[in-house]
């Protein structure tokens, strides 16, 4: 499978999506904004949208591969110990959102995941 990162050496056009893509994409994480117009706070958003579903895509995989090892997976297998060490230590990340917001955040997250792992391994 290529890498979705990857920029295409033979085509400038696609290359420059690649590009544009990465830019959207790390910028949202590494370049606060200050924007003063409902526009300008959607683009914001939908950028830091565009950086979350990334995010989320290389969790699942990453969550897939960790049923696959695991010795019991599946949601018999979840560490629930783990679960609420990871809402604090995101907690500390994102304080205005606090463990009482993140823990139903991420336990969607972590069933969407689950959910996922069980429909691949079905085939």
């Amino acid at each position: 499978m290529a890498d979705p990162g990857a920029i295409p050496e033979a085509d400038p056009e696609a290359s420059l999506r690649v590009a544009e893509e990465a830019v959207t994409v790390v910028g949202a994480l590494l370049r606060p904004e200050a924007p003063l117009t409902l526009p300008e706070c959607r683009d914001a958003i939908d950028r830091v949208d565009a950086a979350l579903a990334t995010l989320l895509e290389r969790r699942a995989a990453l969550a897939g591969v960790v049923q696959r090892i695991k010795p019991v997976g599946g949601f018999a297998g979840r560490d629930l110990d783990r679960e609420r060490a990871l809402v604090r230590r995101m907690a500390s990340r994102a304080p205005s959102l606090g463990e009482s917001r993140l823990a139903p955040i991420m336990n969607a997250v972590i069933e969407a995941g689950l959910h996922l792992a069980e429909e691949r391994a079905r085939g």
